[in-house]
């Protein structure tokens, strides 16, 4: 964090809290929401966001303990804002191998969480020069001799830095496979000391797109939340190559288990800014003849701006017709269901819906983000265009066959 202001590079708010007053004064003052992580933790576990003092408190009241010995570090959590990863190799602080990807759910899900897209598709040309840029200075400020990841967020022209690993992430084998160049090779050469050939700017080369999507065991994790956040709940991943972004991300989509011929989809898009964001996909789904079902709330707003849906009753209203009975009997090939905020008890309607769905292997998605654009690949790309090729067929790049 220090390097980082001497470098003069953005990065959210944050403090180390070691007591609960200076945590809720931090978060009073930067405002909320804010990330919460306590001491001595991995892969996002036990970390936490806070929308209001009350959750806040309730988190730092479950903890342990907050000291000097055991802080609890809390920065602020900036809302709507891309993620973006990359995965470089450096040599005595200069970048010899680089690889930018984007992720497709907003930030506030864990990367391996994420769906990732190599090479970037939706992403400023400006945002891209400056995480080059503040790549090269702080792998030159550290001399980095090796593997390493940066994650960043981008929300309008600003670009902040929220973690730098100096090691092989878990996207850098599929950054390779993208590529075509083995980064764990150059990086080998480079600790041991060889001279190695630059290899940068590949992705433009590329003429094609690769999507790693995560795999979820939630129908093995007797009554786990099945929704996205900031601590990691995915089981292994699949990556996937196209010719363009909508036939990788369908491709690897249904590698994890989600059908790509819709007949019938129960949605429910929770706070009014997702219904909001969601309804042109409703249009086109309609458009493609599915049936749409929804919440009350999600029906009346669907119905008021022109979108037909059948309204079903939530599990607790114990009416019929009921969400529950229509899951069980497994009448929807999708189920959205996008959470109101971060912080969902077990026994609200959002998380049975969730469970069962997961209970009963109907695909779900949690995430407002990944569902736009999984229908909007729908509505590009039907079943029998995905084409079905090797690994060998995506041509190599021409930079990458000089990277040795």
């Amino acid at each position: 964090s220090s390097l980082l202001d001497q470098l003069g590079i953005h990065q959210p708010e944050w403090l180390e809290a070691t007591s609960e007053a200076s945590a809720i004064a931090f978060a009073k003052m930067v405002g909320f929401p804010v990330i919460v992580r306590p001491s001595y933790v991995l892969s996002g576990a036990a970390m936490s966001v806070a929308t209001t003092q009350s959750n806040l408190a309730k988190f730092l009241a479950s903890a342990e303990s907050i000291s000097k010995q055991y802080p609890v570090v809390i920065s602020k959590f900036i809302e709507n804002a891309k993620e973006l990863d990359i995965d470089a190799v450096a040599r005595d602080g200069i970048i010899v191998a680089s690889a930018i990807s984007e992720h497709v759910e907003n930030a506030g899900v864990h990367s391996g969480d994420a769906t990732l897209v190599h090479p970037p598709q939706r992403t400023y040309l400006e945002t891209i020069k400056k995480i080059q840029k503040i790549s090269k200075n702080i792998a030159s400020a550290l001399r980095i001799n090796g593997p390493f990841n940066i994650q960043f967020i981008a929300k309008g022209n600003q670009v902040y830095v929220i973690e730098c690993n100096l090691r092989a992430s878990r996207s850098l084998p599929f950054i390779s496979k993208i590529q075509k160049t083995n980064f764990i090779d150059l990086a080998t050469k480079v600790i041991a000391g060889h001279e190695v050939t630059p290899c940068l700017n590949m992705a433009w080369d590329l003429e094609y797109v690769g999507v790693k999507a995560p795999q979820f065991s939630f129908t093995r994790l007797d009554g786990a939340d099945p929704a996205l956040g900031v601590e990691m709940a995915s089981t292994g991943e699949v990556g996937c190559l196209g010719d363009d972004f909508d036939e990788a991300f369908l491709k690897a989509l249904s590698a994890v288990g989600h059908k790509l011929e819709l007949n019938s989809v129960l949605i429910s898009t929770g706070p009014i800014e997702a219904k909001a964001a969601f309804l042109a996909s409703a249009r086109l789904l309609v458009q493609n003849k599915v049936d749409l079902f929804a919440s009350y709330g999600t029906a009346a707003f669907l119905i008021q701006n022109k979108v037909p849906a059948t309204a079903l009753h939530w599990p607790l209203e114990k009416k019929n017709p009921n969400m529950m009975d229509w899951i069980a009997r497994r009448k929807f090939d999708l189920v959205i269901n996008i959470p109101k905020n971060y912080h969902q008890d077990e026994l609200s309607n959002g998380y049975l819906v969730r469970r069962m769905s997961a209970d009963f292997g109907v695909p779900l998605i949690t995430n407002i983000q990944l569902a736009k654009r999984f229908i909007e690949a729908l509505a590009t790309k039907r079943l029998h265009e995905l084409e079905i090729h090797s690994w060998q067929y995506y041509q190599p790049n021409v930079l990458s066959t000089r990277c040795h």
